[in-house]
């Protein structure tokens, strides 16, 4: 179930309703304090303090209108992941570990055995909502792990627990995206453009970013960096979200179209790509958003460092390479409707396959909260069974 509010929802009872800042400007979102938030500071999901709702921006608004969808069962979160109302890796694995809160609340008076097949009825249905990204998955089985352990337990104290691990994810997260800023802002010139692919900035994890979390840190140490956006089709992440984002933190963006990439790399005026990921394999290949490899083979014939920042969890140990992550193939609709309007001849049908896998001998480095690593590395950094 899910309820939604436009820009200024009413405050609810137990200080979970939204608060519009003093000087008339945007409202805030249920969970902010009252003080206005960069775009670096953002967060797209939380959960309520009673831990019975769970608070979702609508970034299908973005940029003309903020609005906050609430959702109170694992149905709504599932459905919100599918529907794009939260996207991004790190951020859907996210909403999937309040989702799971919120089954735990739902069952926390069952037997063991009813408990435990709630949650796992729970943990398959939010994981099979976008296939490719890994971090779904991770974070539901935590949430199982958890359940099962502490499944002895009655009324609310599952409750509280699941609701503290799904807490407990978001903040590591939030660190994760901060540490690999820091270690990845080490590799970007002191001055230049870096250009970047769909968004994978505050919206898309659980705040600061990986992408741009990168970028954000250069920027913090005094480089002087501004930001070239690939819009990012058919979606238009790069265009709505990247440059709202950025736009929110003072950082210099101007928005390009996908195929214009090409043209600014052959002038020389690109110093680095920079983009997040949604799954990388064992071998280190990328599944990132798709447009993502053309990028990276643009970056290589002109010589471009091409890097990929992503957390530890983004890293499927269980998948040989690229070939096979499951690639999420989503409504042609999407391609073949611009702006309400069916943009193709009648009877001309659309693909959309949402992600594209990068090998990784076109990746310089992939940044992770543990530090820089070449693609290769990877598989030798974590035991095969980790």
């Amino acid at each position: 179930m899910s309820t939604s509010s436009d820009a200024e929802p009413k405050s609810q009872a137990g200080g979970d309703g939204a608060q519009a800042r003093g000087d008339g400007a945007r409202p805030l979102p249920p969970w902010a304090p009252a003080a206005a938030l960069s775009g670096a500071e953002y967060s797209a999901v939380e959960l309520a303090q009673g831990d019975d709702r769970v608070f979702l921006l609508d970034q299908r608004d973005l940029p003309e209108r903020e609005r906050y969808v609430t959702v109170t069962d694992v149905a709504g979160v599932a459905e919100a992941i599918r529907a794009m109302v939260i996207r991004g890796a790190p951020a859907i694995g996210i909403a999937a570990a309040y989702g799971m809160a919120l089954a735990a609340r739902a069952a926390r008076n069952e037997g063991a055995a009813e408990y435990v097949a709630a949650l796992r009825a729970a943990a398959e249905r939010l994981a099979s909502a976008r296939p490719t990204a890994v971090n779904l998955g991770w974070a539901v089985r935590r949430a199982v792990a958890t359940a099962l352990e502490h499944a002895a337990r009655r009324g609310e104290e599952r409750a509280r627990d699941l609701a503290e691990l799904a807490r407990a994810i978001h903040r590591e997260d939030v660190a994760a995206c901060r540490q690999m800023g820091r270690t990845g802002a080490a590799r970007l010139p002191e001055s230049g453009t870096i250009l970047t692919h769909c968004n994978a900035g505050a919206l898309a994890t659980g705040g600061y970013g990986t992408a741009l979390g990168v970028i954000r840190a250069a920027i913090d140490e005094g480089k002087s960096l501004r930001v070239l956006a690939c819009e990012t089709r058919p979606y238009l992440q790069g265009a709505r979200l990247t440059a709202w984002e950025l736009q929110r933190d003072g950082v210099p963006v101007e928005v390009i179209s996908d195929s214009m990439a090409a043209w600014f790399m052959q002038k020389g005026e690109i110093g680095a790509v920079v983009v997040g990921a949604d799954r990388i394999a064992r071998n280190g290949d990328v599944a990132n958003k798709i447009g993502t490899y053309g990028l990276a083979c643009l970056a290589r014939h002109h010589g471009v460092p091409f890097y990929v920042a992503a957390p530890w969890s983004t890293i499927d140990l269980a998948t040989e390479s690229g070939a096979s992550i499951p690639i999420e193939e989503r409504s042609s609709d999407e391609v073949a409707v611009v702006g309400g309007r069916r943009i193709l001849p009648a009877g001309v049908p659309a693909r959309h396959p949402a992600f594209d896998v990068t090998p990784a001998e076109l990746v310089t480095a992939v940044f992770t909260e543990r530090g820089k690593l070449s693609p290769r590395e990877i598989c030798r950094s974590v035991p095969p069974s980790a």
